[in-house]
């Protein structure tokens, strides 16, 4: 399956487990730190390959050392990068990422994540790809505008759609966002982004108060798994009993479990266990693309999960 990721690059700096988490005018320290391949399209489309599906990435970053650091990780993860512009006048992007056994904090500098725009990625770039894929809403300010337009045109071109929002830096949550839903097939919210989107905590509720009629909305719930809404059924699958190491990525590789099975025509149910499982196996590794499956380790870690 022929898979088009269009979106962010930056370089992630993860410092991992904390002794107290920063507070202002303090110090703390962490018992490890790397610096790799960041951003949620990125993770996305890294786990997709490794799962075998072909992947090809649009996006910009600089002509900088942090560029050449993503290109080159994608590059040696399977991923495709021609349709990847490296420009001088920009700074290519960085998170800080302060991650613990169970959660994160992340620091952003946007830099060339917000200089992809939707007229980068016309319709000769959309010819012979069967979906797109686009993650980081809030943070792609260039995208952000013309995506529902973009997803519009992939629609016209015979592709699929998906969306992860990612989370809003400035807690807004505007409508824009509801309205690009109209032109996604499927939508990736977790349970905090999903939270603030609708203002409901019960993410059963918050499924249906987004309920637009077309979209297949998969909502992820960390430990406690994950719940879809499609048309009026839910769908519900627990997690898997894991110990973390790093939930960085967890999440987009979860989105790339799920295309996976979902575009190679699983059931919603089998879909859903099956990203599950993708997201679970990569918090027993530091680093958003440190510890991601192939698709036969995914279903040996749920074979081995059931015993």
């Amino acid at each position: 399956m022929a898979i088009l990721v269009a979106g962010e690059l930056n370089v992630d700096l993860i410092l991992r487990n904390y002794s107290s988490f920063p507070a202002l005018g303090r110090e703390t320290l962490v018992d490890d730190v790397c610096l790799t391949i960041g951003s949620a399209s990125a993770i996305c489309a890294s786990a997709l390959a490794r799962l075998g599906d072909s992947v090809s990435f649009a996006g910009k970053v600089g002509q900088d050392a942090w560029g050449d650091l993503c290109v080159t990780s994608l590059h040696d993860a399977g991923v495709e990068c021609s349709r990847i512009v490296r420009d001088a006048a920009i700074k290519t992007g960085i998170t800080v990422s302060i991650s613990g056994p169970k959660d994160r904090a992340l620091v952003t500098y946007l830099g060339s994540i917000e200089h992809l725009r939707a007229a980068d990625v016309t319709d000769d770039m959309l010819a012979g790809f069967a979906h797109l894929h686009v993650s980081s809403f809030f943070l792609q300010r260039g995208l952000r505008p013309g995506l529902k337009q973009l997803f519009a045109r992939a629609h016209n071109c015979g592709l699929t759609t998906s969306l992860d929002p990612g989370f809003d830096p400035e807690d807004r949550w505007e409508r824009d966002l509801i309205d690009t839903l109209l032109e996604t097939d499927i939508f990736f919210p977790n349970e905090v982004e999903l939270a603030a989107m609708t203002g409901n905590p019960d993410p059963q509720k918050g499924l249906q108060a987004l309920k637009n009629g077309r979209t297949l909305f998969v909502a992820k719930l960390g430990a406690n798994g994950c719940m879809a809404l499609e048309h009026d059924s839910i769908q519900a699958v627990p997690g898997f009993p894991v110990t973390p190491i790093d939930t960085t990525g967890a999440g987009d590789t979860f989105d790339a479990g799920f295309l996976h099975a979902w575009l190679d025509g699983e059931s919603l149910t089998s879909a859903l266990r099956f990203a599950a499982a993708c997201g679970a196996f990569s918090t027993l590794g530091a680093g958003g693309t440190g510890h991601q499956p192939s698709a036969e380790e995914a279903r040996g870690f749920m074979v081995q999960c059931t015993r």
